[in-house]
């Protein structure tokens, strides 16, 4: 196998491929272990009431109801587990595609064979329809998987899908959908003990309490949080003063403050009530996307989803690989000086890598990869002397005079500095 090519290095990123049809398949079993555990429970009671109905003489017809109610169950119960043992066999069947997938890597002996190029594009549009689904371009991460119809078992497409909707909605001041996720998935949130499903029943009783709705928003309140105290007592007693502060002042206390800190509008302080709100962070519409990261946040890692998406994650990777401490933002600077004379924008300075770039480390370089004969140029660039000789012969200029290749000047060829690299 060549030396620059190590499948293992590959399937460092590819973990997570496989993760989440194991993690779905977990909960498939868990969920069919609960339907026959509660209908086994229902259909014992249900037969010791038969025998005894039976042995007191009861009417043959309530004796035929109950077994036609038994029956009907069972046949509920089968109906379920047979929608369950479909979706487990399309697990299964997509695990062994992703597999086969990650094999490919095993028959592949250099980057240079047109195998790997196939198996690096079809990798670069998975990662492509990834971060389109995360970001919500549900319609171009289709049309990019209709071109490559093998990718769709390699992607999360339903399961990113649905996650993208339930925070849209979140962000568009919707709980329904949230705790509709949250009841289905309650095991496993209080597994990992999650607050996401308090943090959203809050929400919705903040909502009753910013539309002035008391009787709605008590009744919430007894039904949803209480049962929550041992968990979270001390927000679920601030939350209880919540309905004495009506949200018209907590939003001015909040103005107040910022126009405090601005030291301007001294009249919003005038009435110590629009200062002394304690509930200006819980009125807040900044709340909403709070919540919307949290949910998004507590769904990747049931799933063993990676954040930030696996094309940033490469992305990272290969900035970090580049990143030296001379790159700056909008420098557009050349990488290196090409025999060719065609030279390639160094990605860390372009405008749209920049910002991604910003918190990655320096590359470790152990050996310079620069040319055996740097010179500086008067204009401060350093090139190989031999090849600002080579491009100014194949320019046309005259013996002893030099250019640069990236930038306009032109100079006397003792005018270049002999450079040091250290």
């Amino acid at each position: 196998m060549s030396i620059d090519f190590n499948p293992e290095n590959h399937l460092l990123l590819e973990q997570s491929l496989l993760r989440l049809p194991q993690q779905q398949m977990r909960q498939n079993l868990k969920l069919a272990q609960k339907y026959i555990e509660r209908e086994v429970t229902c259909l014992t009671t249900s037969t010791n009431e038969l025998v005894s109905n039976v042995l007191n003489g009861h009417h043959s017809e309530d004796v035929l109801k109950q077994i036609d109610t038994m029956s009907a169950r069972l046949h509920g119960l089968k109906k379920r587990l047979e929608g369950l043992k479909k979706e487990e066999d399309s697990l299964m069947q997509k695990s062994r595609l992703r597999i086969a997938h990650l094999q490919e890597l095993y028959a592949i002996n250099s980057v240079d064979e047109a195998e790997y190029q196939a198996w690096n594009k079809i990798r670069l549009h998975r990662l492509l329809v990834d971060d389109l689904l995360r970001s919500g371009y549900f319609k171009t991460a289709n049309a990019l998987i209709d071109t490559n119809p093998g990718i769709r078992d390699l992607v999360e497409v339903d399961v990113l899908v649905e996650c993208k909707r339930i925070e849209e909605r979140l962000r568009d001041g919707s709980t329904a959908e949230c705790l509709t996720w949250c009841q289905e998935n309650r095991t496993h949130l209080k597994k990992v003990k999650s607050s996401l499903e308090f943090e959203v029943r809050l929400q919705q009783y903040i909502e009753y309490a910013r539309d002035g709705n008391t009787h709605a928003a008590i009744s919430y309140y007894k039904k949803h949080l209480v049962p929550m105290t041992d968990e979270h007592l001390d927000s679920i007693l601030r939350a209880s003063g919540m309905l004495i502060y009506p949200a018209s002042i907590s939003v001015v206390a909040s103005a107040a403050s910022s126009a405090t800190s601005r030291s301007t509008s001294p009249s919003l302080l005038a009435d110590p009530d629009h200062t002394s709100s304690p509930y200006a962070d819980l009125y807040s519409p900044e709340r909403w996307g709070f919540l919307a990261d949290m949910f998004v946040s507590t769904h990747h890692e049931m799933h063993a989803i990676t954040m930030p998406s696996l094309l940033q994650i490469a992305l990272s990777a290969g900035l970090s690989a580049l990143k030296t401490p001379s790159c700056k933002p909008g420098l557009h600077r050349p990488i290196a000086f090409v025999s060719s004379y065609n030279s390639s924008l160094c990605p860390i300075c372009s405008l749209e890598l920049s910002e991604l770039a910003k918190p990655l480390p320096y590359a470790h370089h152990v050996r310079s990869s620069v040319d055996a004969d740097p010179v500086m140029l008067p204009n401060g660039r350093i090139y190989g002397h031999q090849s600002l000789l080579d491009f100014a012969e194949k320019s046309g200029m005259p013996p002893g005079r030099i250019r640069d290749p990236m930038a306009t000047g032109e100079w006397d060829d003792k005018a270049a500095r002999r450079v040091f690299p250290s």
